[in-house]
């Protein structure tokens, strides 16, 4: 097996779209109380908001001579953002409140977004390029594309899931957003 080429700049973009859910309330303690009632399920529980993402390869295996190689590997890429919204008017100071609070919510699913878009490019570095001989059925090619996909995704898992720990845990981020929010107005 040959080293995989290093792929440069992306040749890729993806496409990000923002849903919302429908909260309601007047004052920022009702409008938490509205996600826990509505949160969409993540990482086995509920979440204020979640990233997600629809994934999607064009690649090509090449048989070149006894070998394989990937000499297409391009992606496509939907990560979605679903994000609470008021479905009412609020006060102005509340408002001003949620604005802080749903900034910093969105700031926050927007990391995820782009630890998933590393993803995608580190798994495309790997791909294209990669040549594995004695393989001109494209056969095994496909079982260290697998192994490595797996260890990257693994990874990638384990940065979410450290990233949300800081952030969720007393003190952090995300916790303070939440604290403002129902202890404001």
């Amino acid at each position: 097996m040959m080293a995989p080429a290093a792929a440069g700049a992306a040749d890729w973009q993806p496409v990000e779209q923002v849903k919302t859910y429908a909260i309601s309330g007047t004052t920022g303690a009702a409008l938490y109380e509205a996600i826990g009632k509505r949160a969409p399920q993540a990482g086995g529980g509920l979440a204020i908001a979640h990233t997600g993402f629809k994934l999607t390869w064009t690649r090509t295996y090449e048989p070149q001579g006894s070998a394989c190689a990937i000499t297409v590997a391009k992606p496509r890429l939907i990560i979605t953002y679903t994000l609470p919204k008021p479905s009412g008017r609020l006060a102005p100071d509340v408002a001003a409140s949620w604005t802080r609070f749903i900034s910093g919510v969105e700031k926050h699913e927007r990391v995820h977004g782009t630890f998933i878009k590393d993803l995608v490019q580190q798994i495309q570095d790997f791909s294209l390029g990669l040549r594995v001989e004695n393989d001109p059925d494209c056969q095994k090619i496909r079982q260290v594309l697998t192994a490595r996909l797996g260890e990257l995704s693994k990874a990638e898992r384990a940065k979410n899931v450290e990233f949300d720990r800081v952030e969720l845990n007393p003190g952090g981020n995300v916790h303070q957003l939440i604290l403002s929010l129902v202890n404001g107005p």
